[in-house]
This record gives C-alpha cells, sequence and structure tokens, in this order.
C-alpha cells in the first residue's frame, strides 16, 4: 500500500499544479510520521480527484424531449418565430446548447459572428437560405451546413410556408442566456451591436434579403 502510494504522490507532485515548483530537500520520516504523511497525501489526491470528475462528467439523468416541446415546457417567441430549447447548456456542463427554431415568416438574424462557438443547422421542414463568409447556399429538408467560429455567418427562411430548423452551438456560452433575453418582449429584437456583445456574439451586417 505505502509503495502504491509512495508512486501516486510522485505522480502528484510531478505533475502540472507542481510543475517548476522547488520542492525543499526531504527530511527523514520515522515510521510514524511517514504512514500520518501518506494517509493525508492519499486523502488530498482522493478529493482533486473526486473534484476533477465532478466538474467533467456531465449530467446522467435523462431528460427527454416530446415532439415540438421546451426542455422545460417554456416559451420563447419572437413574434414571427418560437424557440424551443432542446438541450440546456447545464445538460452538458457548457459543451453544447441546441434548439429547435421555428418560423412563419421569411427573414432571419444579422449577419454575426461567435467567435469561440461553432454554429451547425438542420433543416427539418421548408427552404433556408445560408450565407457563410464568402459562401451562399440553398438548403431544405434533411440537409445542414456548419457556420464555424469566427467566420461571419446568416440565414433566412425563403419558403412559402413554415418553416423548422435544429441548431446547436458549440460549445453553448451564452447562447441559452441570449435567447432568454430577447424573447422577453414576443418580437424581433432590434440589431443592436451592444446587446450582441453582451452575450459574446459580433455583429456584423444587415440580415439577407429574400
Amino acid at each position: 500500500m505505502e509503495a502504491f502510494l509512495s508512486l501516486r504522490l510522485k505522480r502528484f507532485f510531478s505533475g502540472p499544479i507542481f510543475y517548476g515548483m522547488k520542492m525543499l530537500s526531504p527530511c527523514p520520516l520515522n515510521m510514524m510520521q511517514r504512514r500520518s504523511f501518506l494517509s493525508l497525501a492519499a486523502g488530498a489526491i482522493s478529493a482533486t480527484a473526486l473534484g476533477q470528475a465532478s466538474a467533467d462528467t456531465p449530467s446522467s439523468v435523462l431528460h427527454p424531449v416530446d415532439l415540438g416541446q421546451d426542455r422545460l415546457n417554456e416559451t420563447h417567441s419572437l413574434g414571427i418565430t418560437n424557440i424551443a430549447f432542446k438541450v440546456l447548456t447545464r445538460d452538458t456542463n457548457g459543451e453544447l446548447f441546441i434548439i429547435e427554431h421555428t418560423t412563419r415568416k421569411k427573414g432571419g438574424p444579422p449577419r454575426h459572428i461567435h467567435p469561440n462557438q461553432d454554429e451547425w443547422f438542420y433543416v427539418i421542414e421548408g427552404k433556408f437560405l445560408f450565407e457563410v463568409g464568402k459562401d451562399r447556399i440553398v438548403l431544405r429538408q434533411g440537409e445542414s451546413i456548419l457556420a464555424p467560429r469566427q467566420i461571419p455567418h446568416a440565414w433566412a427562411f425563403d419558403g412559402d410556408k413554415g418553416g423548422k430548423m435544429l441548431i446547436s452551438y458549440t460549445p453553448a456560452g451564452k447562447m441559452e442566456e441570449f435567447f432568454r433575453e430577447v424573447t422577453k418582449t414576443n418580437a424581433m429584437p432590434k440589431q443592436d451591436a451592444a446587446l450582441f456583445a453582451k452575450y459574446d456574439l459580433l455583429l456584423v451586417g444587415p440580415p439577407l434579403s429574400v
């Protein structure tokens, strides 16, 4: 047991936490002191490992969401669109946020940039125009596209009937907070650069014309 703990201690004190630190010259310990020290150190290592596991492990509780429903049965509306949260930020410790975006009129958000997030779109219904960087493409049911972080992009619904998409953000960032903020008035938000910046978004241009 002591040999095992000694090996763990050697690895622990040579890890990134203690890298570059100058350790004092060891002083001789009697057997009782040695065992006490090893017991305390083993407890510290266990607590550190447990804390790291807790921080890195996503929720193991299942959260099924019914067809057309919001994860918390909340309503998030922009007037001409409804947004249903499917995977919350806390469900994955901030690694992912997913919404279902349903729209009833042509149009979409202004051109913008996510400095630290990749945004992925999957069309469930309807016809959508996308602009990612300098490229434009039309997507329909079953088709998808990725808008990488730091690349300006925008989209617009361009169909005659309703349209629906799944949109994911990786990592989640502040997107859940952003949508909670802009849906408070049940209307399309103003193109406000300060509002976008508050949630780590950059507003860089007007919406697409359709």
